[in-house]
């Protein structure tokens, strides 16, 4: 049986970049960190951990390393999620991929809006900000908030064109006996 709240929530959340002026209560954050850390890692390895910044001199420095960490700005709670090589050597950005995905549905199935920005590219100033080990790496931080936007739905490529059959390249399906 589809559990169609679930179907609908993974087509349904949005990236949301305004966030309303209403706190988000520490609580909450736990709640959506408890559901993420329950995501898949390779071996279980669980290379990573969590950064919950309320702080708005923090947000405010992350929101200005760029234009796209500028949702920060008016978000009232962020969470970075960091990725540990030592654990996860080959696979700790994926691991901790997938944990971000979970934290932004997560938090979309409590009513909240967010957002994954991707840290790697500030990396040297978000471990500077957060005080973030060296051994350690900033894989991605979320802008948590009450949503103040309804994005539309962008485009998706068509089913058809993202599949093969069987190997790669191979348009046409062709059911053995």
């Amino acid at each position: 049986m589809i559990q169609q709240v679930l179907v609908d929530s993974l087509i349904k959340r949005r990236s949301i970049r305004k966030f309303l002026d209403k706190s988000v209560e520490r609580e909450l954050v736990l709640k959506i960190l408890d559901i993420a850390r329950w995501a898949p890692s390779a071996k279980n390895a669980q290379p990573w951990s969590f950064v919950i910044v309320f702080d708005r001199e923090t947000l405010s420095r992350l929101a200005s390393l760029s234009p796209s960490t500028e949702p920060l700005r008016n978000a009232p709670v962020a969470v970075a999620v960091i990725g540990d090589p030592i654990k996860a050597p080959l696979t700790y950005m994926i691991d901790c991929a997938v944990v971000t995905t979970y934290i932004l549905l997560a938090a979309y199935a409590y009513g909240l809006g967010s957002v994954w920005i991707n840290a790697l590219r500030y990396q040297s100033a978000v471990k500077e900000i957060l005080e973030v080990p060296e051994q350690l790496v900033p894989i991605s931080i979320v802008a948590l908030g009450w949503p103040a936007e309804t994005p539309i739905p962008p485009p998706r490529r068509e089913l058809l064109e993202l599949i093969y059959w069987e190997k790669y390249g191979r348009r046409k399906y062709t059911q053995k006996d």
